[in-house]
């Protein structure tokens, strides 16, 4: 019988966007940064070769780690047979409820993000009800977009939607050569902390993602038209009026309002009587029904 390769001579899948930490002073810094109190279950999404896990599990109660590879899986479940502290979930993160693993204000993220998945993994983790803390290693680029400040070339929809519910600070830069194999971009890892409680309802965060959605689609556009003429917001006439109540220029461009507006506008549109708003309440009520809002 063949005997099974080690965990650190099995090749990384490009199908599943592996690329594994192999700095040690790195993953301690990593570790280092993740807020784990006693009562706390953590969850480690793609453990890979365990650079974070053994760290984690020196710190962590109890230890959730989600695994899609099924080799690296099978290593996990294997070491989890001999550590009570330790769970396996071999899925695909994007498709685990992470509410059902634990109490959401107990409960911690951690995770070396595939670059193929960041955004949809991030908005996942970032669904309600939200853990209590995340830490996480994106590529550079999409670290920049999540922080980036209004005016900036960088600020978008998804800063918006990841400021407008959670603080976000930078962790560490991490350089390519500290992965085998060698991505072909940097990384930052990024401690995010959502607010608690949520200062919007879950109405209004489906709201600002419709607005949000379609107002940076139209990014080089004013305000006022995009309010007036998108497909998703139709608010006509009303559009000027709207601006005025929370204090934009209507000349004003989607890259130039930041977060806490964005929010302030949404309540707006939520409060408008019909005709106004009519399309982005029918767009607001199509995300409202989708499986992605249900949390």
């Amino acid at each position: 019988m063949t005997p099974r390769p080690s965990i650190d001579a099995r090749h990384p899948k490009r199908s599943l966007g592996q690329n594994f930490l192999v700095d040690p002073r790195i993953a301690d810094r990593i570790v280092a940064a993740v807020p784990i109190e006693p009562d706390d279950v953590t969850v480690e999404i793609g453990p890979g070769r365990g650079a974070l896990t053994g760290r984690l599990l020196e710190r962590a109660s109890r230890l959730v780690v989600i695994e899609l590879d099924d080799a690296l899986a099978a290593h996990w479940e294997e070491r989890a047979a001999q550590d009570p502290r330790l769970d396996v979930v071999h899925a695909d993160a994007l498709t685990v409820p992470l509410a059902g693993i634990a109490d959401p204000d107990r409960l911690i993220v951690v995770g070396n993000i595939p670059y193929n998945i960041t955004t949809p993994l991030l908005f996942h983790v970032l669904s309600r009800p939200r853990p209590r803390a995340v830490v996480v290693m994106v590529q550079r680029e999409v670290a920049d977009r999540i922080r980036a400040a209004s005016g900036s070339k960088t600020y978008g929809a998804l800063s918006v939607g990841v400021q407008a519910v959670a603080d976000v600070e930078r962790v560490l830069d991490v350089p390519a050569g500290a992965f085998r194999p060698r991505p072909n971009v940097e990384s930052t890892v990024l401690r995010i902390t959502p607010h608690r409680p949520p200062r919007l309802s879950a109405r209004e965060e489906v709201g600002l993602r419709v607005l949000v959605r379609a107002a940076f689609q139209w990014r080089r556009k004013q305000m006022v038209k995009v309010l007036r003429e998108h497909p998703d917001l139709a608010l006509g006439a009303a559009a000027s009026h709207v601006l005025d109540a929370v204090g934009l220029p209507p000349e004003a461009r989607p890259d130039q309002v930041e977060p806490g507006r964005w929010v302030a506008l949404v309540r707006a549109l939520l409060e408008q009587d019909e005709p106004w708003g009519v399309t982005f309440r029918r767009a607001l009520d199509r995300d409202l029904q989708s499986p992605a809002s249900s949390t």
